[in-house]
């Protein structure tokens, strides 16, 4: 891995802060308009209007990130917001509520370490990708850095770490620390202890020196914090090694957790011509092995149920819109021949893969929709059937009209993240969904001394 060390985060000061859980919000790219307008509602210096600062009426280009810039500026200023005396490794903890293989609830923590990781451009180093990018995210996310100057929300990388030898000597540190902690709008409780204490930090930083570092989450913001590094550098005529810029705020969490959850991405995807279930059938051909399901649209959760117990990344659901019909198909050896046809150059773990047999056999070769705008992607049945009912439009669908095609398909393994991304391969987007997400308000990164 490389160089990572402590730094001394921005934080929200409690003096000025009745409730951490009033400030924070989960992702930028998970929250809709109304989620937004809820955020907005809940506290003055929610950080919502850093991460997704809203247009208002009369508003010039570019005066949403000059905005959030200036609420940055405003509450460090008022001292709503503080730097740490002094640089510090923050331990995490994710206590959440998921559901177990008999279907009982349980409670599990995850547990990680935040530091600032230096940057390496993807493919020249030690840290991984694994999944594609879109352009029009990092734009987006470089014009907020650029007026913010400062890292708004962690990174989510996964490194390994047999013995959790990292966490537990960060564990050991812990007792005398009084933590910080914040209850998110999912229930899931986030702990945070900041530790300063020179052994454990020296010992945490040679422990996680040498490991390979594969991102989970954050792809395109860790992608534009390189593009902001040259900027800087660019404009600066030069920067020295120690600059804050040449780092980012990163989230570590070991590959063998385990509080480490990974739910499945569904897809939800207008402008495909609807079809019948005996019409896609006959489009897939002799490349799957298919099975209608009774009960229309509501088979959703049966059809899905059936992919869980059988495990099984070849194994997927494809709905029919035209006759409102599940279909279950499975990728047979003649559909992996065909894949190696269309992709040879990649490796025979990314060909397996649900997300990209969908994506590259079923989508583009299949039915030859190679042009229909960006899925909309969810991860629950319950919003499957939803978007097909036209009840709700989450916050990164694109377009608008009905949903014409819908997929429930198995995510990608931690074991497919490591392989693929040491293959220097990158999944089909969305391919894996970490939960839970890593809060924004826990903690900043200043990138400008």
């Amino acid at each position: 891995m490389p160089e990572v060390t402590p730094f001394a985060a921005l934080r929200y000061n409690l003096d000025h802060i009745r409730s951490l859980s009033e400030v924070v919000a989960p992702p930028y790219d998970v929250i809709d308009e109304d989620y937004q307008d809820v955020l907005y509602k809940r506290h003055p210096s929610n950080v919502i209007r850093v991460i997704l600062n809203r247009e208002e009426p009369g508003d010039e280009v570019g005066e949403t990130y000059s905005r959030a810039a200036g609420f940055v500026k405003q509450w460090i200023s008022e001292g709503v917001l503080k730097q740490d005396d002094e640089p510090a490794f923050y331990l995490s903890h994710q206590t959440f509520v998921v559901s177990g293989e008999e279907g009982e609830s349980k409670t599990v923590t995850r547990r990680g370490v935040m530091g600032r990781v230096r940057l390496e451009p993807f493919g020249t180093g030690n840290i991984h990708p694994h999944e594609e990018t879109h352009p029009k995210a990092k734009v987006d996310r470089l014009k907020l850095l650029k007026a913010t100057e400062q890292n708004n929300s962690p990174i989510f990388s996964l490194y390994r770490d047999n013995d959790n030898a990292v966490i537990e000597c960060l564990e050991a540190a812990k007792a005398d620390v009084t933590p910080i902690e914040a209850t998110d709008d999912a229930g899931v409780v986030h702990t945070v202890w900041p530790i300063t204490d020179s052994e454990a930090v020296t010992k945490a930083s040679q422990l996680l020196a040498d490991k390979p570092m594969f991102v989970a989450d954050g792809h395109h913001r860790y992608e534009t914090a390189c593009d902001y590094r040259d900027f800087v550098a660019e404009q600066a005529g030069g920067i020295a090694p120690d600059h804050p810029v040449n780092f980012v705020m990163t989230m570590l969490v070991g590959m063998n957790d385990p509080g480490l959850v990974v739910l499945p991405t569904h897809r939800l995807i207008r402008g495909i011509r609807p079809l019948r279930s005996d019409e896609l059938i006959e489009r897939l051909g002799d490349r799957f092995d298919c099975e209608t399901l009774s009960g229309g649209m509501s088979a959703a959760p049966d059809a899905w149920t059936r992919i869980q117990l059988a495990n099984r990344q070849s194994l997927m659901a494809l709905y029919a819109s035209e006759d409102e019909t599940w279909v279950m198909v499975n990728a047979n050896e003649k559909a992996m021949t065909r894949m190696k046809e269309l992709a040879g150059d990649q490796s025979e773990t990314w060909r397996s893969l649900g997300v990209s047999l969908l994506h590259k056999l079923v989508l583009e070769d299949c039915l030859g929709e190679t042009n229909h705008p960006k899925p909309t992607y969810v991860h629950e049945v319950n919003d499957v059937l939803a978007g097909l009912k036209g009840e709700t439009d989450p916050a990164e669908s694109e377009g608008d009209g009905e949903y014409t095609f819908a997929a429930l398909v198995m995510p990608a393994t931690v074991s497919d993240v490591e392989q693929i991304s040491l293959n220097h391969e990158r999944m089909p987007a969305k391919s894996t969904y970490f939960y839970p997400k890593l809060l924004s308000g826990l903690a900043f990164h200043r990138l400008m001394p």
